[in-house]
């Protein structure tokens, strides 16, 4: 099976608009579709209260003709055209589809940031994580999430195998960002966050990037947009990742970085793993 991750940053400005960045953001597009994956999660979609539009349904069965997708917004009273997930799968899969809430903190359950899909014998699970955010003022209630997510994803593995992915929004190691000596407490660094991926993990997960490639340095799925040279000088980080339940680790054929040539911002990731 192979499947692909993508924080794709505002769907609508990826299908509909004329500006520089979008056009780039097209070209990772094709780059996936040429994947022909079974399964694409999306995230940060910032779609409307209303989903997707019918402009954006035809676009998206333009670059998707044999896929079927479901979606979640952000829903009051979390603010609008905000987070937001997607998953599209090909048209033969027939996954029972559910949008968990966690019972987090503040808006974060009305923020579209969870979708899973059930197979026969496998669970595949997105999730948008929460950024503690400037001057780290969500840190408490993002603390409070990476619990409440790792005891559902627990859930989950207790019944069947499961593939979780998503922008997890945190470098879990040193080596999983290129400055970690400046950023020690910064949103995505900071001992808290790290600390609950490592909880995360021993609940039964793997870390496919670091299953396949071991402690190889430089490699990132995230450079700062605000930042001009950040790609240029791989100024990067790895938030982005593929987590399987243990017992099917040794089923991971591919856990790669998808090049997406000179766009900043999130780049996906490629799992690919051999399931019955």
């Amino acid at each position: 099976m192979k499947l692909i991750t993508w924080n794709m940053d505002s769907l609508n400005a990826t299908l509909t608009s004329d500006s520089a960045r979008a056009v780039l953001s097209r070209e990772v597009l094709k780059t996936i579709i040429k994947q022909e994956p079974d399964v694409i999660a999306i995230q940060e979609t910032k779609l409307p209260r209303t989903g997707p539009s019918k402009k954006h349904a035809e676009l998206l069965e333009g670059f998707f003709p044999d896929y079927n997708y479901v979606w979640r917004i952000s829903e009051e009273p979390a603010r609008k055209s905000y987070a937001g997930t997607m998953f599209l799968y090909k048209n033969h899969l027939d996954p029972i589809v559910t949008y968990p809430k966690i019972d987090a903190p503040d808006t974060m359950d009305a923020e579209g940031r969870m979708i899973t899909l059930e197979f026969d014998t496998f669970y595949v699970t997105q999730v948008y994580t929460p950024n503690s955010g400037s001057e780290l003022v969500r840190l408490k209630e993002r603390q409070i999430w990476d619990k409440k997510y790792a005891e559902y994803l627990a859930s989950l593995d207790e019944k069947k195998p499961v593939l979780a992915t998503g922008d997890f929004n945190v470098a879990h190691k040193e080596i999983d960002l290129a400055n970690p000596n400046n950023n020690r407490r910064s949103a995505g660094f900071t001992d808290e966050e790290r600390e609950g991926f490592t909880k995360l993990l021993n609940k039964g997960f793997t870390d496919t990037f670091r299953y396949v490639h071991g402690d190889v340095t430089g490699q990132y799925s995230w450079w700062n947009q605000r930042v001009k040279t950040s790609k240029v000088n791989n100024s990067g980080w790895r938030i982005d990742y593929w987590l399987v339940s243990d017992r099917v680790a040794e089923k991971v054929q591919k856990s790669d970085i998808i090049d997406s040539g000179i766009r900043q911002d999130h780049t996906p990731l490629l799992l690919e793993i051999e399931l019955d």
